[in-house]
């Protein structure tokens, strides 16, 4: 089988001489020297997360209370409340709370009585700090078949 591509030229100049030389160029067939095949891939993708969750409740209020029984409160019931400060791992929160409440005193001494006062204030209630890693690993095997 000959195929052909083309002509190659030569030319030589010398002077006002000019001689020109044709050749045909042939090509060779391609013949596979195989039947079938297969070729196999193995691709492992490992990606690691690390992520630090940070998480705060605050309240936005304070709650007061007392109740009781045997007991007289001095002035008012109703405590005076001023500015609060606190810095937590560099976390400053500012809020308006209870500064100065009441005086209880028992109304017969030695006499049996019942007191319970309870302060809630405003601010930071919680604070959560989740550190985790997670480590997804991703496997992808891929068999290729051919045949002539």
């Amino acid at each position: 089988m000959n195929i052909h591509f083309g002509k190659i030229t030569t030319c030589i100049a010398t002077g006002a001489l000019v001689v020109s030389t044709t050749a045909p160029v042939m090509a060779v067939p391609v013949v596979p020297n195989f039947q079938q095949g297969s070729m196999t891939s193995h691709t492992e993708t490992t990606s690691k997360v690390t992520e630090t969750i940070n998480s705060m409740d605050y309240s936005t209020g304070y709650q007061y209370s007392a109740t009781g029984s045997g007991v007289t409160a001095s002035g008012n019931l109703s405590p005076t409340t001023g500015t609060n400060n606190v810095t937590i791992n560099g976390v400053t929160s500012s809020w308006t709370g209870v500064t100065d409440k009441p005086t209880f005193t028992q109304t017969n001494p030695g006499a049996a009585f019942q007191f319970t006062e309870t302060y809630s204030g405003p601010g930071l209630q919680n604070h959560t700090i989740i550190n985790r890693v997670t480590e997804v690993t991703s496997v992808t095997d891929t068999t290729s078949i051919f045949s002539q």
